[in-house]
């Protein structure tokens, strides 16, 4: 389905603002629900991709678990109506409050990347009498083939704990008191789109499997965490990832014993097309290669493309003249505040509406107030 906007309502909104379609959403969710359910999969939402009250909240009322990578996460996921039972904690630095949090809260499940870790874990939860549970976060060392950034399964990367370590983790484990082995925890990292890189993790996962089964350990989770892109090129040609092909990799590849239960964190995938971050164009200034198109939004409203390079559709919401090519460019004071080069669009002038497409994960939840600018609004299609 294509995403709705409502034109005539928008250009009378103060600008920039954040533009969501539940409808779209809704869809999405429901996309997810209904292909991980063929499997019995479970799913918990990365709450990282997009913390927006509303958003959340459509996302619990699915029944959907949360994955949680600060107390902040935490507190904010029980706040909006998710169950303890559904939230996992994942996070390669977590603080004693923030540990204390989920021990209070008696969540599903703490993902422990390293030993000092899962010692702390054990020794909070000895105090206050209890049991953690916990996954162990492994590297698989697998290429997401995806920007360097944003990989996270390599043994290079901070995340996770290295296979050469499993058998100290386990032996420290069986020490332990307060902490109990629930699963086993992957992520390879994010804005996945070659499903090539999943069947990689399938495999590797398998070969873990069989050394735990060796070591007469049976883990009841299997979580495989998420990393499944969307298409930021042509947002309106698959506004919906092909769920149905991920969980069905998953399904074919990976081998599940007897009993145990395959979860997933997914993020962006499930809230990355429903958003769109809205701009009127202050100024066209001439430039040399091309013009420049100055909008009022800034790298501090959506920084994807300054941090990490990433390409947004542009879109003019409000000409339908020739096309012409710009720089599409912020009035943050860093030459990085650009959102494109050499832009086709149609001939674009002052207050001119402009779409980001694709901006409803990693958009609002990580805009700031460099030059302490105003954050953004949210704004629904559902409420306007």
């Amino acid at each position: 389905m294509k995403f709705n906007f409502p034109v005539e309502t928008l250009t009378k909104i103060d600008t920039p603002f954040y533009y969501y379609d539940m409808e779209l959403l809704n869809a999405t969710l429901d996309a997810v629900a209904t292909e991980s359910g063929k499997y019995g999969y479970k799913v918990h939402y990365a709450v990282k991709a997009n913390a927006n009250d509303r958003i959340l909240t459509a996302i619990e009322s699915k029944g959907f678990g949360a994955d949680c990578v600060s107390g902040q996460e935490v507190q904010k996921a029980l706040d909006c109506g998710f169950a303890s039972k559904g939230i996992v904690f994942a996070g390669v630095g977590k603080s004693d409050w923030e540990i204390n949090l989920g021990l209070d809260n008696n969540i599903a499940c703490f993902n422990v990347e390293s030993i000092p870790e899962l010692e702390i874990i054990d020794e909070l939860a000895g105090k206050k009498g209890k049991v953690a549970k916990v996954a162990l976060r492994i590297n698989p060392n697998v290429n997401a083939n995806t920007h360097h950034y944003i990989t996270t399964g390599l043994n290079e990367n901070k995340f996770g704990i290295n296979q050469w370590d499993l058998e100290k983790v386990v032996n420290t484990l069986s020490e332990l008191k307060n902490v109990e082995l629930e699963g086993i925890h992957f992520h390879i990292g994010s804005q996945i789109t070659d499903l090539h890189s999943f069947k990689d993790l399938c495999l590797r996962v398998n070969e873990l499997q069989k050394w735990f089964v060796s070591h007469h350990i049976m883990p009841k989770v299997v979580n495989v965490g998420g990393g499944l892109g969307i298409n930021y090129e042509q947002p309106d040609e698959q506004s919906i990832p092909d769920f149905a092909s991920y969980f069905a990799l998953f399904n074919e590849l990976l081998e599940l014993m007897p009993g145990q239960e395959l979860h997933f964190e997914l993020g962006r995938s499930m809230v990355g097309q429903c958003a769109s971050l809205l701009s009127k164009v202050l100024y066209i200034k001439e430039g040399v290669q091309t013009n420049f198109a100055i909008v009022d939004a800034g790298m501090s409203d959506l920084i994807r493309p300054a941090l990490y390079q990433a390409y947004h559709k542009i879109e003019n919401l409000t000409s339908s003249l020739d096309e012409e090519k710009y720089d599409v460019v912020g009035p943050i004071c860093e030459s990085s505040d650009c959102f494109g080069k050499a832009v086709a669009l149609p001939k674009t002038k002052r207050g001119d509406l402009i779409a980001l497409r694709s901006a409803g994960a990693y958009g609002e939840v990580m805009a700031n107030q460099y030059n302490l600018r105003t954050l953004p609004k949210a704004y629904y299609s559902d409420s306007l």
